[in-house]
């Protein structure tokens, strides 16, 4: 065969690779908007898939289930019964799971358990089921101590390090929300050492802590940060809220090149906390207004 239809051939090839791809390969958003299922008071309960599509989201963020004076989390996804209509009817309505949450540990203290590496595994293992990338670990019940040097940091980092090679090793990110600034979460990174381990950027905490989170976002850079919760403390719903503006969270991570998932955890209504269609449905969909409308 000559050069020239080798070529031919290679474009040929290539053409029908290509068209051969469903439209959304070839034309993925930068940005997806997602919700906390916990949050929707839907936490690993089948409806949540049809919430979300009801109040137009592309995802949800599915929580492993309480943990409480248990030794694991009371989490459904064990069950091969429910992994499979999990699965399918997620699937079935377009509605992607992007990561799952170790809420648990908004109370408890990673710190403290003994079996940490197994309860990670266990959301690894849940996340291979449901597609998921990112694992939330939210690290609010373990104190402020151990982020001060000494011994109880030390153990922090040893701990982060194992879990974060453990994630690594399964294709996972694990996403630390740490309430620190940009500069104490990269320094922590550092320390840590594992590629598996990332920041899940909160809105909020910097906000509340008041921090500027958009040159937050530019200190930590595209590459340390997993996810981020794209809402505020509850007071009124996105739309209405003065303390953030989100169209230049999006001209700062336009400019990083910063792509994936914002996921609404609060921003509701503080006179009308209970209307869980309301208050997403609203933060859903300004959210996508700003991050896949405009141009």
């Amino acid at each position: 065969m000559n050069v020239s239809n080798l070529k031919r051939c290679l474009f040929i090839g290539v053409y029908t690779v290509l068209t051969a791809l469903p439209l959304d390969v070839c034309a993925q958003k930068q940005y997806h908007v997602a919700a906390c299922d916990w949050m929707m008071l839907k936490r690993q309960k089948l409806g949540e898939f049809q919430l979300a599509k009801d109040i137009q989201a592309d995802g949800v963020e599915m929580d492993m289930g309480p943990l409480g004076k248990r030794e694991m989390f009371d989490n459904k996804l064990r069950d091969p019964h429910f992994q499979e209509l999990f699965r399918r009817t997620a699937d079935s309505l377009g509605i992607e799971v992007p990561s799952m949450a170790m809420s648990g540990f908004f109370a408890q203290s990673f710190l403290k358990r003994e079996n940490y590496k197994e309860l990670v595994q266990d959301c690894l293992n849940s996340m291979e089921v449901m597609g998921a990338h990112v694992a939330f670990l939210p690290l609010g019940g373990s104190g402020q101590e151990w982020q001060q040097s000494g011994p109880v940091h030390d153990e922090m980092v040893r701990r982060l390090h194992e879990v974060g090679e453990m994630a690594l090793a399964a294709g996972k990110v694990i996403g630390i929300r740490a309430q620190m600034n940009a500069c104490a979460n990269l320094q922590l990174l550092k320390e840590v050492n594992s590629e598996g381990i990332k920041i899940y950027y909160n809105l909020q905490d910097a906000v509340d802590q008041g921090r500027n989170p958009y040159k937050e976002l530019k200190q930590l850079g595209a590459e340390n940060i997993a996810q981020i919760h794209a809402s505020l403390t509850d007071s009124v719903t996105l739309d209405k809220d003065p303390r953030i503006d989100l169209r230049k969270v999006k001209k700062v991570l336009d400019k990083m090149k910063w792509r994936g998932w914002l996921v609404v955890e609060r921003s509701r209504n503080a006179q009308d906390v209970r209307n869980v269609r309301g208050n997403f449905g609203t933060n859903v969909a300004y959210l996508k207004e700003i991050f896949q409308k405009e141009r």
